[in-house]
């Protein structure tokens, strides 16, 4: 009979098998615990989640707080904002890197050095809220969308990724382009951007996923409820129902609204996530091929 591969291997190397798996299922058990922790949370009714912690008796349980959350029109309204702020920044910001990091790529392009070492500073150093506050404002961009879009649509850190992912395309690829009498836009447009699915699937998802979690950035500029993500009227809707320090005078009014704050904190949790537990396995094997291939030359 024929040994498996696990028996087939020399003492050490099983030792080392059974050590990686263990290490692996601790970390899979401290990513799932916590995950089912606030999704059974976020379902139960407050008084049991503060005085007993999570059940799974079901009579215990209610819609409350997702209730409370659904039923209100900001959610909706910030929910639209969110997913039209994240789809444009998406595109801005994948398609400024990927053109930014093709001339970086290019052993021919003079200057490569001074630009490198420009992009290079810009991750060390920053001109500061008050600075950046003004120049929007001068721009004439507060309280719009392209507020928050438009002030961190380039990272350089993305930019070294594609201009190293570039670098590891065949340069036989353009030659036969040159034959075929390509120029550089039909080249880059038409032949080097399909090859590059997979790099840009792990860059749209970056940026998706950083601008869907923002918050700070609107908070700053944008001073219309109207035009606010979902996170920040997630925040705004925690504050609303979390008691003040100083209410001493109805005991039992501060300990209701305390319970239905922290219901409120797991529900939104779930709302706000959902949308990227969704969209994350349709990237998956995107992701994996992304990073690696841009990582061979670097």
């Amino acid at each position: 009979m024929k040994k498996s591969k696990f028996a087939r291997l020399s003492l050490q190397d099983k030792v080392f098998m059974i050590g990686s798996y263990l290490l692996l299922g601790l970390f899979m058990v401290a990513i799932i615990v916590p995950v089912v922790y606030i999704i059974v949370a976020s379902f139960m009714d407050p008084v049991t989640l503060q005085n007993k912690g999570i059940t799974f008796d079901f009579s215990k349980w209610t819609l409350t707080a997702y209730e409370r959350v659904f039923t209100n029109s900001s959610i909706w309204t910030g929910f639209r904002n969110s997913v039209i702020y994240s789809l444009l920044f998406t595109f801005v910001s994948v398609f400024v890197t990927l053109l930014a990091a093709y001339p970086m790529s290019r052993q021919d392009f003079k200057g490569r050095g001074f630009f490198n070492v420009i992009f290079i500073i810009t991750m060390f150093f920053g001109g500061g809220l008050i600075p950046t506050y003004l120049l929007i404002s001068q721009l004439g961009l507060l309280n719009s969308m392209w507020a928050v879009i438009l002030p961190g649509s380039f990272s350089v850190w993305n930019m070294i990724i594609a201009r190293t992912y570039y670098q590891g395309i065949p340069t036989e690829l353009r030659e036969a382009a040159d034959v075929d009498g390509a120029n550089e836009i039909v080249f880059y447009f038409r032949i080097l951007l399909p090859v590059c699915t997979p790099i840009i699937a792990v860059l749209a998802l970056w940026q998706f996923v950083g601008m869907w979690n923002s918050y700070f950035d609107a908070m700053i500029y944008l001073n219309d409820a109207s035009k606010q993500p979902l996170q920040l009227v997630l925040r705004a809707i925690l504050i609303q129902n979390s008691p003040d320090s100083g209410m001493i005078s109805d005991m039992q009014s501060t300990a209701e609204r305390a319970q239905m704050a922290e219901l409120l904190k797991y529900a939104t949790i779930i709302i706000s996530s959902l949308p990227l537990l969704v969209m994350y396995p349709f990237f998956q094997k995107y992701f994996d091929s992304g990073i690696m291939v841009g990582s061979v030359k670097g």
